[in-house]
């Protein structure tokens, strides 16, 4: 895939009702970026090493189809983008096993990029999308990173929110969005430990309302710092995020839970209904990743 080279699954034939706002998620798989990781690298190819490593890459491929893409296929409202980032250095198996997992997702986009500043290639991402569908329309944005999950409602309540706010936005320009109710999870081939939370500002459960024609995206605006720049409003009722913890957390050191238990039965049958998630099918997902750790 060359560069700024986007990849289609299935748009065409969709009719799109042309006085709703464009929505489109952001969602960076394993990019190469440069700065914006809090483990740090001397070089573009040690980085790329270290994402690119066989075991790091089960991990996340592991939870990228037990977390995130069940939870982006189900969505209740299907007009929706999800672009995936990747760089143009991602490996030929990986880059041939993403297509394969993301094929009958129509609203994954798939967008390759070289190594650039982390935020700047996720706001050309997300703009490039806009752009194609035509950005003459207010756009919902929203961010994932490729081991969470929101819930199957997540893009039609941003949309009813943004309804419901118009008089709230009169003169602004960019309005986010949280939801501060959700889990925390930690997958294995034994099954998910959670933990029910509250979490102020995680970037799996906000999103922002952006005017038409304004040039900024959801990634100018650091999510833990999002509330002092622009107004913000919270819906706590439902659950809308989840969120992985495991060794490879980027930011796991300052991503602290309390006690992980197994899933109670009204757990798990929330987790079903609200996330599209089955406990039976993440088992198998997570035993085949270890038993194979290096397979593509």
């Amino acid at each position: 895939m060359g560069h700024d080279a986007i990849e289609t699954k299935a748009t065409q034939g969709r009719t799109r009702d042309m006085t709703q706002r464009h929505v489109v998620g952001l969602c960076r798989f394993s990019y190469p970026a440069v700065g914006g990781f809090q483990r740090m690298h001397d070089s573009t190819e040690e980085r790329e090493a270290y994402l690119y490593a066989p075991t790091r890459m089960a991990q996340r491929f592991a939870h990228f189809e037990a977390l995130t893409l069940p939870s982006v296929a189900a969505q209740s409202d299907p007009d929706f983008s999800f672009v995936v980032l990747i760089g143009d250095s991602l490996p030929a198996p990986y880059l041939d096993r993403l297509r394969d997992i993301t094929a009958d997702i129509p609203q994954v986009r798939l967008f390759s990029l070289p190594p650039r500043r982390a935020r700047r290639a996720a706001q050309h991402a997300i703009v490039a999308e806009l752009a194609r569908l035509g950005a003459d329309r207010e756009s919902i944005q929203f961010r994932l990173d490729d081991d969470d999950a929101v819930a199957v409602d997540f893009v039609e309540r941003c949309r009813a929110l943004a309804d419901r706010s118009e008089a709230l936005r009169d003169g602004v320009r960019c309005f986010g969005i949280e939801f501060p109710r959700g889990l925390t999870v930690s997958l294995s081939p034994g099954g998910v430990l959670a933990e029910e939370l509250t979490a102020s500002f995680w970037a799996c459960g906000m999103a922002m309302v952006i005017r038409a024609g304004d040039d900024k995206t959801i990634m100018n605006f650091p999510h833990h710092k999002m509330h002092h720049t622009v107004p913000m409003l919270v819906e706590p009722r439902p659950e809308m995020f989840i969120r992985a913890k495991h060794d490879d957390n980027d930011s796991g050191k300052h991503y602290r839970t309390g006690e992980l238990r197994p899933l109670t039965d009204d757990q798990r049958k929330r987790l079903k209904w609200r996330f599209a998630l089955d406990e039976d099918r993440i088992r198998r997902i997570f035993s085949a990743a270890a038993a194979s750790p290096g397979k593509a």
